[in-house]
């Protein structure tokens, strides 16, 4: 059964790319299932660490004590191949 908040999208460049990427691996986080983009066991985030797309911290390093970001928010420090 097709739900209509979901639509079809075609990506148009590596920056679409990208977006859609970081999008993916941040939701986890977002919606509060884990505190760091890393804890998700589940995500292809730990491949893209592997291949050296994205450092280990991106997305930031939560403090839960203090509910605050010691890294700064999607960090973007990674290039697409």
């Amino acid at each position: 059964m097709w739900q209509r908040r979901f639509w079809e999208h075609l990506i148009r460049d590596e920056t679409d790319l990208s977006r859609h990427l970081d999008y993916i691996h941040y939701n986890p986080v977002k919606h509060g299932y884990v505190a760091n983009v890393v804890d998700w066991p589940y995500s292809t985030f730990h491949r893209y660490v592997k291949e050296g797309t994205y450092p280990e911290n991106w997305g930031g390093i939560v403090d839960t004590n203090a509910g605050k970001c010691l890294e700064s928010d999607l960090v973007r420090k990674r290039t697409l191949r």
